[in-house]
């Protein structure tokens, strides 16, 4: 099964609530495992403003409980 991490790492243009259009990025994973590595870093490096994993199943994981999935305590 892959999993994409999709993140943003631009925020919306305050004018319009619009994100640049290269703002989003994926990722693609085999395992969960990569892909909450991944998840870690992006979020932890502190420049992305919206991070999500998704399975092949369109399963969601973002948020509050991605970050408690990853051991994150929750600000």
């Amino acid at each position: 099964m892959a999993y994409r991490i999709s993140y943003d790492d631009k925020l919306p243009n305050s004018a319009t609530n619009r994100r640049p259009e290269d703002a989003s990025r994926m990722e693609t994973f085999d395992t969960e495992q990569e892909a909450l590595i991944r998840a870690r870093e992006l979020i932890e490096d502190g420049d992305c403003y919206a991070v999500a994993i998704c399975d092949d199943s369109g399963e969601v994981l973002g948020g509050i409980r991605l970050q408690l999935k990853l051991g994150l305590a929750a600000e």
